[in-house]
């Protein structure tokens, strides 16, 4: 399948098969339930699990460059996901995807133009795009 088309079929069967939560107020709600799981199964993933750990430290800002600062910086994750939680993380950002989706079908908007537009900033800011 083009990997351009890709985001237009996901968001039209998005489109296709919701039903019970159709309403704006319904997909906000849901979409912000949705993040809320995927946070929760990173964050079990550390606590319940184990496979990863958190240690998390002050970032370092106090560089020349920006590129200096960049690659100074850490994720605060050790460690790797184990085959369980790395499903059911995929399992929630997949949800939490569908219910973006849902939002850009009732506004109509499309999942790939932002996607499009969001990456042709990044290509032509670079690491400034979100200063």
């Amino acid at each position: 399948m083009d990997k351009d088309l890709i985001y237009n079929d996901f968001q039209k069967k998005v489109s296709d098969v919701l039903i019970r939560h159709k309403s704006i107020l319904d997909i906000i709600s849901k979409l912000d339930e949705s993040n809320a799981k995927a946070n929760r199964a990173v964050i079990k993933s550390a606590t319940n699990c184990g496979c990863i750990s958190i240690n998390a430290t002050k970032q370092d800002f106090n560089k020349r460059s920006m590129v200096e600062v960049r690659d100074s910086l850490k994720d605060h994750v050790n460690g790797e996901l184990c085959d369980m939680c790395k499903e059911k993380i995929e399992e929630e950002i997949g949800d939490h995807m569908f219910y973006i989706a849902s939002l850009c079908n009732t506004l109509n908007l499309s999942l790939y133009d932002i996607l499009l537009k969001e990456y042709k900033e990044l290509d032509a800011l670079g690491i400034y795009s979100l200063l």
